[in-house]
């Protein structure tokens, strides 16, 4: 049983908390607007609804970075909750430069097989295209990293973990999940639509970077990894006390060593609105 707190009271309390900081964090830097790479992916959704809510959606850019891995509806989605929000939306593919990329290194990489090198390569391109419209048009770049990547490390240097500041980076997976219900739930009972499309909470988390990629063919099930997770970083309790209460030993272990071994993309992320009692 997991400990990370999900019901409709604590989830309110925690959009209202996100928003306001969103909104200060924004108004101590002297930004107005702000933008996000909005991948069709649940994360930056809810990111996206939250600058929305704390900047007005019209100060909001939605920019998609599509791939040659990424899936048509991704794209589609990433697109219908911009309209939603009332948010711009810029598709700015990535193909040429990642081809670019792969003919420059060539030399170098041989005919080395793709590996999470070319993966990364793809969300570094994303990110050098994200800081060129902040620095050109004085917009907040925001991140959406979520605790539970970040505990793991599940994310790129320099690329999708930049950004001005990050939103939901006190938030665990199964809360970001849990906060887009409530968001849907809330506009319904309002006679409204739902603002985020239900394909986004529905389908399997991914990265879309190499085909048919899954986020569980490098971490555990969200569901598993929050658990374990809020035992060690909420509950502070050891190795042996996690096991103890039923989790396998092997898989305690993992999660443990792999977010001590995270800790120097930790030290380089942007920093994350606080919203726990136990933030990174």
């Amino acid at each position: 049983m997991s400990i990370i707190k999900i019901d409709d009271i604590y989830i309110d309390e925690l959009i209202e908390k996100i928003v306001a900081g969103i909104k200060d964090f924004a108004d101590s830097s002297g930004f107005k607007k702000a933008h996000l790479g909005l991948s069709g992916g649940i994360d930056s959704a809810l990111v996206a609804y939250l600058a929305g809510s704390a900047l007005g959606g019209e100060n909001v850019c939605c920019i998609n970075n599509p791939s040659r891995f990424s899936s048509q509806g991704s794209k589609d989605d990433a697109e219908e909750l911009a309209k939603n929000l009332g948010s711009s939306y810029i598709s700015i593919p990535i193909e040429e430069c990642f081809t670019a990329f792969l003919s420059t290194l060539k030399p170098v990489f041989n005919d080395l097989p793709f590996d999470v090198t070319e993966e990364n390569l793809q969300s570094r391109i994303r990110g050098v295209i994200w800081m060129a419209y902040s620095n050109k048009f004085g917009s907040m770049l925001l991140n959406a990293s979520n605790k539970s990547e970040i505990a793991m490390g599940y994310c790129t240097l320099y690329g999708d973990a930049i950004g001005a500041v990050s939103p939901i980076g006190d938030l665990y997976k199964t809360q970001v999940f849990a906060m887009c219900k409530r968001i849907n739930r809330l506009s319904l009972e309002k006679g409204k639509k739902a603002v985020i499309p239900e394909a986004i909470i529905n389908k399997a988390p991914s990265a879309e970077l190499r085909p048919n990629q899954k986020d569980e063919d490098s971490l555990p099930p969200y569901d598993v990894l929050d658990s374990i997770l809020g035992l060690h970083l909420e509950s502070h309790l050891k190795r042996d006390e996690i096991i103890n209460k039923g989790w396998d030993a092997e898989l305690v272990d993992k999660i443990i060593r792999t977010v001590k071994w995270a800790e120097f993309k930790r030290r380089q992320l942007p920093p994350a609105i606080k919203v726990s009692d136990n933030p990174f």
